[in-house]
């Protein structure tokens, strides 16, 4: 195959037509010259792309070598096993892990050829290959109107301007469609990208295990929603600023290399190879610079979060200044971090546009000059043109005058559309090597996201990192050997240890108990002692390091969990009873705003919604509601949802006795069975079983009483009876209260005594006045 068919004819002729008349037909002596000349040509560049390629490949794989030697001498295939990331020392380089990385990513954001991304990538090519032969018709037209108006040839002059208007309109029109594909091609892959994070983050309680059991990331919520968009943005730009250029060096050297010849196209080649291998050693490491700059705006951005999240706490400590201490120490941090960049891009953009700007311009200038002071070295077009004017010389007769116009136009044309080329040329190669910079950044970006791909990857699929480096410890997240049995309609805890998630704190030792159907349960010890670490462990939350746990299967109508601090989504009133459902689960379960209605009456909130405007009205509800109101309304939602057990962990704390009383009983009512952690003796009575923890000298034992008995199971201590439970101040004080009760009916007595020899007559209360007090007293509470 010929190297001229590296190019469509088509394109060929087409700007042949453009730029100049129509040549007369050449001689069979410069036809085969013409042809020797291609042949040289295609060799040329054949040679040139296998330098190119040669010398590409050598720096990968010096590259690679460090990169293999920095890394412990492989690269980790993803999904073998947890990946390991080293949050002290960030190794950002344009290398093989970087392109593995991203090729991880890629598959993610274009699973297949089917996708829509492909599509606007297929367009956005096209658009940008049509951008780039505009540009050769430009500098074509560009020297035909420099040579006509040397000529001072009026009419070609201005046939030449209409043809220049009539390629602006489908240029402008390339330019506009490229940054408008650029952005929608960004948006495609960010998209794509997010999509699948929140996939993996909301499944799984990854969430949760990626805050509170993996410290490999840092700043979920800023990875998510900034470094996956400036990694989208990057990654769109580098392509539309990386493939432009290359098209431009392809098509622009192969029409230089007609005009130049094959010494223009050496040179061409030698300036970039050493402009490449000096602007790769001098540019510094903007990757691994762009990854601390992305870590140092999450940490900004998480102080700023930590104040909005505690401000009223912080207010009650009159905790402002310490506060406005730790968010300008964050933010001097990063912009100490930042001007280090810029003052590092000083030196570096001057030397950078010396190169590009200055270098590529004097030596695109003498390469352009080949025509001109060295005929016989010119390319075949050059040489073409040459002969054209020999024969026109010979056969039209015209003076040496008219002969040295012609010929000077003609050199004009080709030296200012050459000079145009050149111009497009360097710009493209500068554009390349400015790409490396933004392929670095670009590296930074990369490296944090596909960590934190992995990471969610591992931890939605139960594989976790060991964070204890402080020595051998007998838990680790490595070696979770429990088991957590789905089948069972008890729930049962056999020889489980409540270990904290990095495995280092043992909380309770061995731990076996049951609870049945029916047979409600209160947990109580002392701060610190592993109380809600049991329902944890319950839910899944935690590992199960050894031991097994046999539960109910997972779903709202089986086990619902109401933790003491109150969470209130965004949304409607009605949202919030039937939290985590959505109304149309609502109606699909038959339920209306009637029964939600009857829902808040059993907790006390009839008044609700008409004091907040109806139960289509959407606030923010967490500063709507009091402490007491807020764990009343996840009250309501166990009765929404009614499930077999309820684990309320300090659920009414916040809610007075009388209330909590009423409370439990219509639960109690409605045969759910109730999982209590509290320190209030009064809830006892509601419960027919005790877990005590805390025990014991090191108190990691526990104890198992039913309640009303004198003894009963031992975990690691001895038995004790419910009267040991209670301290002596509450047993006196309930002997006190049991002895007021006794004189109740005495001192009415006595009170209606007093009344009649007073002459003091009651009026009678009807039936309306006992509603009415009613109504009151539920409105009191």
């Amino acid at each position: 195959m010929s190297a001229d068919s590296a190019v469509p004819e088509v394109l060929t002729s087409f700007i042949d037509k453009v730029s100049a008349s129509a040549l007369p037909a050449l001689s069979a002596t410069a036809a085969f010259h013409a042809r020797h000349q291609r042949m040289r040509r295609g060799a040329f560049a054949v040679a040139l792309a296998a330098g190119a390629l040669y010398y590409v490949r050598r720096q990968q794989q010096s590259a690679n070598r460090k990169a293999m030697a920095t890394a412990g001498g492989s690269v980790l295939a993803a999904g073998d096993q947890p990946l390991k990331v080293d949050r002290n020392q960030i190794k950002v380089a344009v290398d093989r892990r970087f392109f593995n990385q991203l090729k991880y990513i890629w598959a993610i954001c274009v699973p297949n050829y089917r996708s829509k991304t492909i599509l606007i990538l297929i367009l956005h090519t096209t658009f940008l290959v049509l951008r780039t032969y505009l540009s050769v018709v430009v500098a074509r037209l560009d020297g035909r109107l420099v040579r006509d108006l040397v000529a001072a040839d009026a009419k070609s002059f201005g046939k030449g301007l209409m043809y220049w208007f009539a390629v602006a309109v489908p240029a402008t029109y390339t330019n506009s469609m490229i940054r408008y594909l650029q952005s929608k091609f960004g948006i495609s892959l960010r998209t794509s990208l997010t999509n699948h994070v929140h996939d993996l983050y909301m499944e799984n309680n990854t969430y949760y295990k990626a805050i509170n059991l993996d410290n490999r990331i840092d700043g979920a919520d800023q990875l998510i929603t900034t470094d996956i968009n400036r990694f989208c943005t990057a990654l769109a730009s580098l392509y539309s600023n990386l493939g432009k250029p290359v098209l431009d060096m392809i098509i622009f050297n192969y029409q230089l290399a007609r005009s130049i010849g094959n010494s223009g196209m050496w040179g061409l080649g030698v300036n970039y190879i050493i402009t490449a291998t000096i602007l790769r050693a001098a540019t510094p490491a903007f990757g691994r610079l762009a990854a601390v700059e992305a870590k140092l705006e999450g940490d900004f951005r998480s102080a700023h979060s930590r104040l909005i999240t505690n401000a009223e706490e912080i207010a009650f400590y009159h905790g402002a200044h310490l506060e406005h201490s730790i968010l300008t120490r964050t933010y001097y941090r990063l912009i100490k971090h930042i001007n280090k960049i810029y003052r590092i891009r000083i030196a570096y953009n001057m030397f950078e546009d010396f190169i590009i700007k200055y270098t590529w311009s004097a030596a695109g200038l003498l390469i352009a000059s080949i025509p001109v002071f060295y005929p016989e070295m010119a390319g075949a077009r050059s040489k073409r043109e040459e002969l054209r004017l020999a024969q026109a010389q010979a056969t039209d007769g015209s003076t040496i005058v008219s002969q040295l116009d012609r010929k000077t136009g003609s050199r004009t044309q080709g030296f200012i559309t050459n000079k145009r080329l050149m111009v497009s040329l360097a710009d493209a190669g500068g554009r390349i090597m400015y790409s490396y910079k933004e392929l670095s950044e670009l590296a930074g970006y990369t490296y944090r996201v596909y960590n934190m791909l992995r990471v969610l990857e591992d931890l939605h699929d139960g594989r976790y990192v060991d964070a204890n480096t402080g020595g051998e410890s007998k838990y680790s997240l490595e070696r979770i050997n429990g088991v957590m049995d789905y089948t069972s309609n008890d729930i049962e805890f056999k020889n489980v240890p409540i270990v904290t998630p990095n495995g280092d704190t043992t909380l309770i030792r061995d731990l076996s108990f049951g609870v049945a159907p029916g047979e409600h349960l209160m947990i109580t010890g002392p701060n610190g002692a592993g109380k809600t670490a049991i329902l944890r462990t319950l839910a899944g939350l935690w590992p199960l390091f050894e031991g097994t746990v046999s539960r109910p299967p997972t779903g709202l109508d089986s086990t619902l969990y109401i933790p003491q601090r109150p969470y209130l989504a965004i949304g409607s009133l009605r949202e919030q009873v039937i939290y985590p459902h959505s109304v149309a689960q609502m109606h699909a379960a038959g339920k209306t705003d009637a029964d939600l209605a009857v829902i808040l009456t059993k907790v006390y909130l009839e008044y609700i919604p008409g004091r907040e405007g109806g139960w289509d009205a959407v606030k923010e509800w967490k500063d709507v509601f009091s402490g007491g109101e807020k764990q009343r309304m996840q009250l309501a939602r166990l009765f929404y949802h009614h499930p077999k057990y309820a684990v309320l962990d300090e659920a009414t704390s916040a809610v007075s006795t009388d209330v909590e009383a009423l409370l439990y009983t219509t639960a109690k009512e409605e045969k759910i069975t109730l999982i209590t952690i509290s320190h209030r003796p009064s809830l006892f009575k509601y419960h027919a079983r005790l877990l005590r923890v805390g025990e014991g000298e090191s108190g990691l034992d526990w104890e198992w009483e039913e309640i009303g008995t004198v003894g009963g199971g031992v975990g690691s201590a001895s038995s004790t009876s419910i009267n040991r439970l209670l301290s002596p101040s509450v047993e006196s004080e309930i002997k006190r209260l049991e002895t007021k009760v006794a004189e109740v009916q005495g001192l009415k007595v006595r009170l209606d005594k007093v009344n009649k020899e007073l002459g003091l007559v009651l009026p009678s209360v009807d039936a309306k006045a006992k509603e009415d007090l009613k109504h009151a007293k539920r409105t009191l509470i």
